[in-house]
């Protein structure tokens, strides 16, 4: 099994700086690895979510309720191939694959991981632009630039060390939920109509348009970046015995994308109730679900709760995406650039194109970028999953923790099924 420090330390300023009891067991464990699940879980319902959630919810009701369903369960599964990665070969993802692949197959996979992280950045400039302009009335343009100030909040927590830094994203992430369970309980959707969209219908791939919502949602909700970054956050943890490590990581992870779901599900669920069985089947914008929330619902703070949570899941987004970028530079390059140059290039990536389609189509048009930013997320999907499925699977690089057959069995299933929905896609678009 080849050592990590080669290829150097995954995340090197903050790499086994939390520590973890080493006389306890249960909670007192548990405790120490809580934090990177939730780190990841906050790219599980980032403002790209919310677009192909509503989108999803107004049109077609409850029924793609059962994607985001099988999404989480797809991100359960890859996320703990992850931390089994992270923890068994003491590499990240990236580092893996620069450690096994040629150059050329390392250098395009990087490629494909960049073009990941942009569109993941886009839909976290358009989400927090939009938000402004919905809470202060700042114009979408202007906020779109204004995203580019998100750099100097990464440099004031990061300087407070890992630990701060998973707070106050767990903070956030209570808010968010908060305001979802407000929204839910005035929205009061039907019980009958939930569990009957979380069993999946053969009309959500022969129907072109839930088709194309289904995998932004797969999009929005599995993401290729998220893979790279948990491989590497959970080696901030100082543990000694990687079996336990590994349990406890992984529950840490379970538990935090349970909260994803809830979210994720809450977002197509208030769209459906509100929107879609009010007769508004055309609702596809944030804004427009904004406008129509307290009028629809009867509650006059409704819409205010809705775009309060939309900002912290934006500024959320941008923390764990920064890091991400950060580790797929230096895992395939071995590239180190300043952390605030790295977030400055990629949300510059990302503002430009952003500003350009706000310019030329308004608010519409930020929307449509949105959804189709995660559906740019499904098609890499496959050059992430791939290799994490075959490097957990490899006994001469994971020793001891190499992922039982029937583990990699199932994986390699999830991987069919995102690189056929995605075939389906480009075919149909073709």
């Amino acid at each position: 099994m080849p050592p990590a420090t080669p290829l150097g330390r995954s995340l090197a300023d903050s790499y086994r700086t939390v520590a973890v009891p080493t006389g306890r067991t249960g909670l007192g464990q548990l405790r120490a690895f809580v934090g990177p699940g939730f780190l990841v879980a906050v790219g599980y319902m980032d403002p790209g979510n919310w677009a192909t959630d509503i989108a999803g919810g107004s049109a077609f009701g409850y029924a793609l309720l059962s994607v985001v369903l099988l999404s989480n369960l797809m991100a359960i599964m890859l996320q703990a191939l992850s931390v089994r990665l992270g923890i068994g070969a003491g590499l990240d993802l990236a580092q893996a694959c620069r450690a096994r692949y040629p150059r050329a197959v390392t250098l395009a996979l990087w490629m494909l991981a960049e073009i990941a992280i942009v569109a993941c950045d886009l839909a976290e400039v358009l989400g927090t632009a939009i938000a402004l302009k919905l809470l202060f009335g700042l114009p979408l343009a202007w906020g779109v630039v204004l995203t580019a100030l998100d750099v100097f909040l990464i440099l004031a927590l990061q300087r407070f060390g890992f630990r701060t830094l998973e707070a106050v994203i767990i903070a956030l992430l209570a808010v968010i939920a908060a305001c979802f369970a407000f929204e839910l309980f005035h929205a009061q959707p039907s019980v009958t109509g939930m569990l009957g969209g979380l069993i999946p219908t053969t009309s959500i791939v022969t129907d072109p348009a839930r088709l194309y919502l289904a995998i932004g949602i797969l999009g929005a909700t599995v993401m290729p970046h998220n893979l790279y970054l948990h491989s590497s956050i959970v080696q901030t943890r100082a543990f000694c015995d990687k079996r336990a490590a590994l349990t406890w990581a992984t529950v840490d992870s379970t538990v935090a994308l349970g909260l994803a779901f809830f979210i994720n599900a809450a977002i197509l669920v208030l769209a459906a109730a509100t929107f879609h069985l009010g007769g508004r089947t055309d609702v596809a914008e944030i804004d427009k679900a904004y406008r129509l929330l307290s009028p629809m619902l009867g509650v006059g703070a409704a819409s205010v709760v809705f775009a309060v949570a939309l900002l912290a899941s934006g500024q959320n987004s941008t923390v764990t995406g920064t890091l991400a970028g950060q580790i797929v530079m230096e895992g395939f390059l071995d590239l180190k650039l300043p952390i605030w140059l790295r977030r400055l290039v990629t949300r510059l990536l990302a503002i430009v194109p952003a500003v350009l389609v706000v310019g030329a189509a308004g608010d519409a048009g930020a929307t449509r970028l949105l959804v189709l930013s995660q559906v740019v997320l499904s098609l890499q999907l496959p050059f992430a999953v791939v290799p994490l499925v075959v490097f957990t699977g490899s006994r001469r690089l994971m020793g001891d923790l190499t992922a039982p057959r029937w583990l990699q069995a199932l994986a390699w299933a999830i991987a069919a099924v995102i690189i056929a929905l995605n075939a389906t896609l480009l075919w149909g678009m073709l």
